[in-house]
C-alpha cells in the first residue's frame, strides 16, 4: 500500500475514530457508487454523517485491503468489510489522492452472499471429471 492516507483511513475506521476518518478527506471530496448513485456523498460534512451512521449501525466494523495497485493519483484496492451482525462486504474502491487527502472515491462493493450454493457433487474434484464429461 503506497498511499499513507489510505493506511490512515483504514486505521481510523478500525479504531472507530470519526474525527480521524474525516481528516483523511478533502473538504470537497466526491464519493460515488456508480451502480448505486443514491449512496454517493459530496463533501467532508457528508462523509462525517455517513461514517457516523455506519459506526452507529456497525459498532464493530473492521476493514482490510486484500490487494492493491497504484496508478498515478489513483489507489485501487480490493476491500473486505467485516460487519458483525450483517453481511460482509467485498469489492473494489478506486481512491484519488492529492497530497495527503482523499479527493475522490468510487465504490464497487457488494454484500457477500450468506451461503455459497452447495456443490452438486461435493466429494468430486473438477480434476476427477473426465474431459469428455466437462462439455
Amino acid at each position: 500500500m503506497e498511499r499513507p492516507v489510505i493506511k490512515q483511513l483504514i486505521d481510523a475506521i478500525n479504531a472507530h475514530d470519526l474525527d480521524a476518518v474525516v481528516r483523511t478527506f478533502a473538504d470537497d471530496v466526491v464519493s460515488g457508487w456508480p451502480a448505486h448513485p443514491a449512496r454517493s456523498v459530496h463533501g467532508a460534512d457528508a462523509v462525517r454523517r455517513n461514517w457516523a451512521m455506519i459506526f452507529a449501525r456497525f459498532p464493530d466494523i473492521h476493514i482490510e485491503v486484500t490487494a492493491s495497485a497504484v496508478a498515478g493519483d489513483d489507489f485501487w484496492g480490493e476491500f473486505h468489510y467485516v460487519r458483525p451482525g450483517a453481511a460482509d462486504m467485498r469489492g473494489v474502491k478506486v481512491v484519488t489522492v492529492r497530497g495527503d487527502r482523499i479527493v475522490a472515491a468510487r465504490f464497487y462493493m457488494e454484500e457477500v452472499d450468506a451461503l455459497a450454493p452447495a456443490h452438486p457433487m461435493p466429494n468430486v474434484s473438477p480434476d476427477d471429471v473426465p474431459a469428455t464429461a466437462r462439455g
